[in-house]
């Protein structure tokens, strides 16, 4: 989705220097994550001032440190010349990460499918890119943090053998809709979600409001961003101003961002 981490390169000095306005849990030497990132690609690169903004919340489940992740991969790329090809950013930034939700779209843009064997040495991550049909995107982003390790920590551990053929089945066909550009449908298999939105709920209460919403306007439909507690509503662009005024009206402090697809990816000017 547009919403960005935009890094500068300026001059080479003696020590890593991050200038930014992110806030005081956000480092500014050696220890931000973007450089220790690069420096496991590349111990020996030469240090800079560098410059770092970013549109994406931090804590709001948008993918805010996989984005820092992939730009230090990217700046290690560059600065080092690895020649890094998609494939092997998407592998190295899923070991950091521990899964490839977040990374390989962050990495190749548009909709992204990937699955991880952390057990594999090699090829332990397999993706395809695929184009996501046009339409609006609003994110209805909560005005407090959610912590991932806490959203995890209402996860069931385990799932019966009849529970995981039921939800793979659902994402299986949601993303056959999604390819096959029946927005509809992908929209109601969203909201059929088995793997972890009904656990998380109690965390996130606005999501039932959310998704009556949706039904009520004929929205494509709405899921939970990663852990939460931002919702993404997908809905025809005729619905979107009407959608995005209900939405404020919910609750006011919230964020409401109308957003698009981005096709590309990581992109290097």
């Amino acid at each position: 989705m547009s919403l960005y981490l935009f890094i500068e390169v300026l001059e080479a000095q003696e020590q890593w220097e991050i200038l930014h306005d992110l806030g005081d849990d956000v480092p500014t030497d050696a220890s931000n994550l973007m450089i220790t990132t690069a420096l496991s690609l590349a111990p020996t690169m030469q240090p800079h001032k560098i410059k770092m903004s970013s549109n994406i919340p931090l804590a709001r489940g948008l993918g805010s440190s996989s984005s820092v992740i992939v730009a230090g991969i990217e700046l290690a790329n560059r600065l080092n010349q690895l020649n890094l090809s998609p494939k092997e950013k998407i592998e190295i930034a899923t070991k950091i990460e521990g899964h490839p939700d977040n990374v390989a779209p962050a990495i190749c843009g548009d909709f992204a499918v990937a699955c991880y064997f952390p057990d594999r040495r090699q090829d332990s991550v397999s993706h395809v890119k695929h184009y996501f049909p046009e339409c609006d995107i609003i994110a209805f982003i909560p005005n407090k943090e959610l912590l991932t390790s806490a959203s995890r920590e209402v996860l069931p551990t385990s799932f019966s053998y009849k529970e995981a053929v039921e939800a793979s089945g659902i994402a299986n066909v949601m993303i056959a809709a999604v390819i096959s550009g029946n927005l509809p449908l992908a929209g109601k298999m969203m909201q059929e979600d088995r793997w972890h939105e009904k656990y998380r709920q109690k965390l996130v209460p606005h999501l039932a409001s959310i998704r009556q919403i949706c039904n009520d306007e004929e929205a494509y439909g709405c899921y939970l961003s990663g852990a939460g507690p931002t919702v993404i509503v997908l809905c025809p662009e005729a619905k979107t101003e009407r959608m995005v005024q209900l939405l404020k009206a919910l609750d006011s402090t919230a964020r409401i961002e109308t957003l698009s697809i981005d096709r590309e990816g990581i992109q290097v000017f």
